[in-house]
């Protein structure tokens, strides 16, 4: 049985975090104040995701570990 792919999947949603983060940055650094809170909740959210996973990935580990 194949391990399901858990880092790939947690390090594509941290680095999506990241790129959202720093849109947010560069978002309120130009002026658009109206979009800021919405791509900050979404960075936040990818974030949230990519740790969720890796304690899914350690919660498969421990059950599955023979």
């Amino acid at each position: 049985m194949t391990q399901p792919p858990f880092a790939a999947l947690s390090t594509a949603l941290a680095g999506l975090g990241t790129a959202l983060g720093l849109l947010t940055v560069q978002l309120d650094a130009d002026g658009y104040g109206q979009y800021v809170e919405s791509v900050a909740t979404a960075s936040v959210v990818m974030w949230t995701t990519a740790c969720l996973t890796l304690v899914s990935w350690v919660r498969y580990r421990q059950t599955n570990s023979d």
